[in-house]
């Protein structure tokens, strides 16, 4: 007999011009006719009036509406605990903030999570996890996979580009996140999931090799989301983090640490993809063929980054993540990684001494 695990994948997935205005089809599809919704700030007043009037076209009675800007745990229970008893279905309509909320208050309730992002800034809206504030830290905490991911490709072009290049950085990690799981797996720490592998190549392959004239084209937006959203699902199956978050998301997460404002999250990603890449020897080619053709390293050279808060970054980036052993864990490569920092012709140019 097979033994195998059991999954969770998205039941609904629309990502397309325009689907924003079919949400209240998409959930009485699903069997949804009582939901919350929870906006990002500011948002009711750009999609309230299409969202409201889809779910009102088809019957869809919405309990509670309203904008959310806090991650903090005890409002997120709070919220949880005061939901209306009738809800069948949580929707979060936003980018990271209200995303998380929605889906930890969904999770805490044990209702199904809707997952309508209006940035394409990294693969969060996809994730099993949420990023929380915990006694006043941001911390990761474990959640449901959405049961269902609406992404308007129409609304993501009209956000600030600075979110389509952040999720570019962000997809572009997956390279050398599934190369520093295999590395861990040689070394004895955790265990490799074939498939999940699989499922993160397939993804960033589809991704880097979309022809494109324009980052807002729609083919290309379509492409960066499915793949984003097939990340998640690639965490799913293995159970963790590992195949799409390696020794490059340890550096954000120590910048995050380091810096008084950081950057988003997947600009600073796609900085530390380049990076590992070339520590790596692999891929890194590719990796810069994408990071300069789709103008993230012009958007971020503009950003004037600071080549000694990365230096700082890779010295703390194994305390980030003490159970794993990605390359940053091991001493040569993070030597490997500095010098790269400083020598490395085009970080010369995007980072400031």
């Amino acid at each position: 007999m097979q033994n195998g695990n059991s999954i969770a994948i998205p039941a609904v997935l629309k990502v397309g011009s325009g689907v924003l205005k079919e949400l209240g089809f998409c959930l009485k599809e699903a069997g949804f006719n009582q939901v919350v919704i929870y906006f990002g700030n500011g948002l009711i007043e750009l999609f309230g009036t299409d969202v409201m009037e889809s779910f009102r076209r088809e019957g869809v009675e919405v309990l509670e509406y309203r904008e959310l800007d806090t991650v903090a745990m005890d409002d997120i229970v709070t919220l949880a605990f005061s939901m209306p008893a009738k809800a069948k279905a949580v929707v979060s309509i936003g980018g990271g903030k209200v995303i998380d909320a929605g889906k930890y208050a969904a999770f805490l309730k044990n209702l199904p999570f809707i997952s309508v992002p209006t940035s394409s800034s990294s693969d969060g809206f996809s994730s099993s996890s949420a990023s929380l504030i915990v006694d006043g830290k941001r911390t990761s905490v474990p959640a449901r996979l959405a049961y269902g991911i609406v992404v308007d490709t129409e609304v993501i072009r009209t956000a600030p580009v600075k979110f389509i290049y952040s999720g570019i950085g962000d997809m572009l990690s997956k390279i050398t996140a599934i190369y520093d799981w295999i590395f861990e797996a040689r070394q004895g720490v955790g265990e490799l999931n074939d498939f999940a592998v699989m499922i993160a190549k397939k993804a960033v392959n589809s991704f880097v090799r979309t022809p494109y004239q324009s980052i807002s084209d729609e083919l290309f937006l379509k492409e960066l989301l499915d793949s984003l959203a097939m990340s998640g699902i690639a965490n799913e199956i293995a159970g963790s983090s590992a195949p799409t978050s390696g020794s490059e998301h340890l550096i954000s997460h120590a910048l995050d640490k380091i810096l008084e404002v950081p950057e988003l999250h997947g600009v600073q990603v796609g900085i530390a993809t380049y990076i590992m890449a070339k520590v790596q020897d692999h891929r890194y080619v590719r990796v810069n063929k994408v990071l300069t053709d789709t103008g993230f390293w012009d958007y971020a050279a503009g950003l004037r980054m600071r080549k000694a808060d990365f230096l700082k970054a890779v010295d703390m980036a194994p305390s980030v993540k003490p159970h794993r052993h990605t390359y940053l864990h091991e001493e040569k490569y993070r030597e490997a990684a500095k010098k790269l920092i400083m020598e490395d012709e085009l970080l010369g140019r995007v980072l400031a001494d």
